[in-house]
């Protein structure tokens, strides 16, 4: 009866070819005439339609990875008859009708788990009770604004249209596709409760988080401002007198010349755009860059690329005739045009990075004025730092991004840029809420303006969002050109600074935990700083908690974001304690059993931030370059678990810059914390892998905090006397240096 109404239409139905005569698929991905249906992985369909079967095998900028497919001995399709398909994986039960239409509400349906019932997914986008996502700069805002969606739902799927997007060519240009012909091209994310298998599957579609260069965690100093070469010097030679740790340091737009006199220009300026190095505030840049570079910190570049290269610059004659310029001509920026961005980079980045500039700040602003790259559907931003990232990569380095978040398939250039925040209370809690739900969003890592683009002093506030900064991707403070804002940890009086050494200092010997937890987001695509329901879902209370968040497997944060009161400027969090563990404060180690509430009160040099008990937590002593010390001695922190338990928390490591990990050229080493009964025994199992650089001994020191005077220690079976650290308020079993290839057991009663 079908194929007699196809007939009564013509021969094909909409220029389509008849139904009914597709044998039923052997491969996946699965062709039904004009449909194609591809399992990416048990959790994430895509849905394609092309009017001529030609379907869409080049990569996009989200579906940028197309190797991934789930093999077909995991996949059971059965005939059901009268163009009707089941299609099972460990997760889904796919029923579709082969009607020679698109996919939609009347030929497929997709069963799912959810909370232990059945549920029933159709192409139809309509989300309900989706758990947040990102937004793509903060310049501006001044309180709490609506995120965009995220990959996660309480309603146990998403969907990703990708069906306008430009695709990828072999030799890595964009170009449109022919949307008149491939009319659909969706990605149906659908994991119930398991929310690490949807953020794998964006891994398996659109690529996984890269590894960033060590220093891109460190600490960050920026500011806008008119510096010279002697003050750049002087602010790292401060950091170091008044004891802070710094790795990379920001040149902002006073570096270039401001002489421009054509351009668009930004913000009613045309100075804002530059590659020619002010010699009056830098007589000499490169002798410059091999001071700060002698003094173990990097350097950065702000870059506003909106005019391109312009008459007033030192090289544009040779710019000028890499493109072939007439007389008078001024050739405009053009994200389109392979050879003018192939000689952007050529003039206006290679003489810096010749110098020694490490990474640019790609500062791009000026999307409002070129929303799409030219003849294309890709926005300028999320083209603008595809291409910054991978020109990047010069020299067997890895990409070094930062920039605003350009959308899906935008995690591939980390680190990013947040935008010009204001500095008050309410952005610093929605900073923290906003951090919380971004790696869901797609965006991993976000280096925020801590303190505050903008705004009144506040030393109070300072202290509070670096507290919040010391716990996210990169502590990086900056501000406004304003005389009365300068982020300089020891200017805002001595209460504050004593507080914010704490904070940097906790930073610096946090690094060993921080990177081998960026190394994990690299394998698994689980974020860095995590909503509290992608580890604990299955408690209804962890959707309730946009104030805190879990940072790596082993810490929980609440950091405090308003003001305190009395004369340690004491305030509070309201933090929740998930069921089935054990939960330490990591600055008094008091105890906190899960499955409760509290309100946390802190002064101003604490905030509530908590150790996950029954794993080794691996630290390094206090290092004034914290992204790049050797790690020759290795501090392990250990609680007590609610139970008994046998876990293992990875240490990572690597060169730290470049490409090599991809080859396997890294060093892991299991840290294993076993509890049975009162007995406990830390293992450090021998090293796995290496690199060059990786320190030949080490030293370790496991600190004890719940441990008993009088209880005994043995290391690798001798009984030892353990000390006791005055500065941390715990016992301190210390193992002198030892080969990495060598065991180590530590026993005692917990």
């Amino acid at each position: 009866m079908r194929i007699l109404y196809s007939l009564l239409l013509g021969t094909s139905v909409l220029g389509m070819s008849l139904p009914g005569f597709a044998a039923m698929p052997k491969d996946n991905p699965m062709v039904f005439g004009n449909a194609r249906l591809s399992v990416i992985t048990p959790t994430l369909l895509r849905l394609e339609f092309a009017k001529d079967g030609k379907f869409v095998d080049e990569p996009t900028l989200f579906a940028y990875d197309r190797t991934s497919m789930l093999p077909m001995d995991s996949i059971k399709i059965t005939d059901l008859g009268d163009n009707r398909y089941e299609i099972v994986t460990s997760a889904l039960t796919i029923n579709y009708h082969d009607d020679g239409f698109p996919f939609s509400t009347s030929n497929l349906m997709v069963y799912y788990d959810l909370n232990g019932k059945r549920k029933k997914f159709t192409n139809r986008f309509l989300p309900k009770n989706n758990l947040g996502g990102t937004v793509e700069t903060l310049d501006r805002v001044t309180r709490e604004i609506p995120m965009d969606d995220g990959l996660l739902s309480r309603d146990g799927w998403y969907m990703i249209d990708d069906e306008r997007t430009d695709l990828l060519t072999p030799d890595g240009w964009i170009r449109p596709r022919d949307t008149n012909t491939h009319i659909q091209d969706q990605y149906c994310f659908i994991y119930g409760n398991d929310y690490r298998s949807a953020l794998a599957s964006l891994g398996a579609i659109s690529g996984r988080v890269p590894m960033t260069r060590k220093y891109i965690h460190g600490v960050w100093y920026c500011r806008y401002w008119d510096y010279t070469s002697d003050e750049f010097l002087d602010i790292i030679r401060g950091y170091d007198e008044n004891d802070f740790p710094l790795d990379n340091i920001v040149f902002d737009m006073g570096w270039h010349t401001n002489d421009a006199t054509l351009g668009t220009g930004h913000n009613g300026h045309l100075n804002w755009n530059g590659y020619t190095w002010n010699r009056e505030l830098i007589p000499d840049p490169k002798a410059l860059i091999d001071s700060v570079h002698a003094r173990g910190v990097t350097v950065s570049l702000n870059d506003h690329p909106h005019d391109g290269i312009r008459p007033h610059e030192h090289n544009y004659a040779e710019f000028a005739a890499a493109m072939g310029a007439k007389d008078g001509e001024v050739p405009l920026f053009d994200l389109s045009d392979r050879r003018y961005m192939d000689n952007f980079f050529k003039y206006a980045h290679r003489p810096s990075e010749d110098m020694g500039v490490d990474f640019w700040w790609l500062d791009w602003q000026q999307n409002y004025l070129y929303p799409h790259v030219r003849g294309h559907h890709s926005t300028s931003l999320s083209w603008i730092n595809e291409l910054y990232y991978r020109d990047s990569q010069q020299g067997n380095r890895r990409g070094a991004g930062y920039s605003r978040w350009a959308g899906w398939g935008d995690h591939r250039h980390p680190i990013q840029f947040s935008g010009d925040a204001q500095a008050n209370w309410e952005m610093l809690a929605f900073e923290v809420k906003l951090t919380a739900c971004s790696g869901q969003g797609g965006c991993y890592y976000w280096a925020h303006d801590i303190g505050g683009f903008r705004g009144e002093p506040n030393p109070e506030l300072s202290v509070r969002w670096t507290q919040f900064g010391a716990l996210s991707a990169a502590l990086r403070v900056h501000s406004t050109k304003d005389k009365r804002l300068d982020r300089r940890p020891w200017i805002s009086g001595e209460k504050e600074t004593k507080a914010m050494r704490r904070m940097y200092h906790m930073r610096s010997e946090m690094m060993p935990y921080i990177y081998s937890s960026v190394w994990q987001t690299h394998n698994t695509m689980v974020p860095l700083n995590r909503s509290m329901f992608i580890d604990y879902g299955d408690q209804k209370e962890s959707f309730g908690q946009p104030q805190q968040f879990t940072f790596g497997d082993i810490l929980l944060a609440a950091p405090i974001s308003s003001p305190g009161t009395g004369a340690n400027l004491t305030a509070s969090q309201r933090v929740w304690f998930p069921a089935g563990e054990v939960w330490y404060d990591y600055f008094t180690h008091e105890m906190k059993q899960g499955g409760h509430t509290a309100d946390i009160s802190k002064p101003l040099d604490e905030f509530p931030l908590y150790v996950r008990g029954g794993w080794v937590l691996p630290m390094q002593p206090y290092t004034p370059r914290p992204a790049s010390a050797p790690l020759d001695t290795l501090v392990m922190r250990v609680y007590p678990a609610a139970k008994d338990v046998d876990n293992t928390f990875t240490l990572y490591e690597d060169d730290g810059i470049s490409l090599d990990y991809q080859k396997g050229v890294y060093a892991t080493t299991p840290l294993r914390y076993i509890q049975s009964g009162n007995k406990a025994i830390v293992s450090v199992e021998p090293v796995e892998g290496g690199y060059p650089g990786l320190v030949k001994r080490r030293a370790y020191r496991l600190q004890l905090p719940a441990f008993q005077s009088g209880a005994k220690v043995k290391v690798n079976g001798k009984i030892v006397k353990p000390s006791y650290d005055d500065t941390v308020g715990c016992h301190v079993v210390s193992v002198p240096a030892m080969p990495l290839s060598r065991r180590i057991t530590i026993e005692y009663d917990k």
